[in-house]
């Protein structure tokens, strides 16, 4: 049998090695419910905060106002918290989704360090001892499951990597749903426990379960561990922040699109997404034989590029902020005032909505609605130009919509018809 073993290199455990199931298994000295416990008071108000904001990001996207804005349809009740997307102040969006996704990336390191601290409990043998712990274990596969598909989910969306299967909206935003209801279960639980401890300390000397019984020599404290997973989420921070800044800052976000160098000189030298070519639009469809289709009460109206520069013209300071968290300084858009477009499509007193749509003939958000409060503000336009010069093909030349406060993907690029009224 010795010989066999030797031949097919098969091993058998030492009598002596303890098994994971085994708490003698686990020697790292820094696992403890105290360290655990700072660990879990930073991700309760760091996902709170995520949560927050990815609930406002969801909102900016006036999911109940048509159907072609909703990219979760059967979300039911799960909707309860849409309202009217405001358009000012004119940053808000850049704000709330540029805190939504640098925060999400800061606290990866936390959130490992969590689930490192309390993996000897995955091992834990019997896996249920009662009803109510196996129902406090299923709520952590759930917690466990969900927090990595969602902050996985939202790293691959922030690369711009797709690989997800499916649509990243729908994905993320019953996943999050999913976590949530687990991570608030789970804070129930364990948080009058996690502030005693952290209050009063352990009530007796050998009552921390995550504490190894046969540590390993130090090398570490548990103080200098946080202090390494501190300085870990300092350094993504100073690595991604910059996407959503000018200047210095913008070249050290080396680990997000839209980071470095600016995309090219000029007034139209700021980051986008998307190209003509990548969705391709040829340079025929944007030039002299391009209308615009405006279409309203009064039936269709087709405007050229010439009749639309005859008339009066706006300008507006306003910034480009996308669901991936990247956002530019405020750029200056001229071009014509929705509210002009709404009145010559005879709503002279504003339209309840309009539906925009674009030349790109695939992919999400080619046609989206803006709500009435969009159109009416004097600062959303049917920009023509910005910073001084026409628009670039990339930045959706001949037209395209900017509006305050508004996602980058509602700010449609090559637009080809504005259909005013009920939406």
């Amino acid at each position: 049998m010795r010989d066999r073993r030797r031949r097919t290199g098969a091993h058998l455990p030492s009598p002596g090695l303890p098994l994971p199931t085994e708490p003698a298994f686990w020697r790292s000295p820094v696992r403890g419910v105290r360290f655990t416990a700072v660990l879990g008071l930073v991700l309760l108000a760091g996902i709170s905060l995520l949560f927050v904001t990815g609930l406002l990001s969801y909102a900016a996207y006036n999911p109940g106002l048509a159907a072609v804005n909703d990219k979760t349809p059967a979300k039911g009740w799960l909707g309860f918290y849409l309202f009217d997307w405001p358009t000012g102040p004119h940053w808000l969006y850049r704000l709330t989704q540029g805190i939504h996704v640098t925060l999400g990336i800061v606290l990866v390191p936390v959130l490992l360090a969590k689930l490192w601290s309390v993996v000897p409990k995955l091992f834990a043998l019997p896996p249920a001892r009662s009803a109510g712990h196996a129902l406090e274990r299923l709520s952590l596969l759930l917690l466990v499951g969900g927090a990595l598909f969602e902050f996985v989910t939202g790293l691959l969306n922030i690369q711009l990597e797709y690989l997800f299967p499916g649509s990243f909206y729908p994905l993320h935003f019953y996943g999050a749903w999913v976590f949530f209801a687990a991570f608030l279960a789970h804070t129930c639980l364990k948080l009058p426990r996690a502030l005693s401890v952290l209050r009063h300390g352990l009530p007796t000397a050998g009552s921390d379960e995550l504490a190894s019984p046969d540590p390993a020599t130090p090398t570490v404290s548990r103080r200098g561990a946080l202090a390494v997973v501190g300085m870990g989420s300092l350094l993504l921070l100073v690595t991604s922040v910059g996407r959503s800044f000018d200047g210095g800052l913008r070249r050290t976000a080396l680990l997000t699109p839209r980071g470095g160098a600016e995309p090219g000189p000029g007034p139209n030298g700021f980051q986008i997404n998307k190209t003509a070519a990548k969705v391709g639009i040829a340079p025929a469809e944007t030039g002299e034989h391009w209308r615009l289709t405006v279409v309203g009460r009064d039936g269709e109206i087709h405007l050229s590029l010439a009749e639309l520069l005859s008339m009066d013209q706006h300008s507006a300071a306003l910034p480009i902020a996308c669901v991936e968290g990247w956002s530019t300084s405020d750029q200056w858009w001229r071009g014509v005032r929705l509210c002009d477009l709404a009145a010559l499509a005879g709503f002279p007193d504003g339209p309840p909505g309009v539906l925009v749509e674009s030349l790109q003939r695939s992919g999400p958000f080619r046609r989206v609605a803006l709500r009435d409060n969009q159109v009416r503000d004097p600062r959303s336009l049917l920009a023509l130009g910005v910073n001084g010069e026409p628009l670039s093909p990339d930045h959706g030349r001949p037209a395209r919509v900017i509006v305050p406060a508004a996602p980058g993907v509602m700010n449609t690029k090559w637009v080809s018809r504005l259909t005013f009224g009920e939406l």
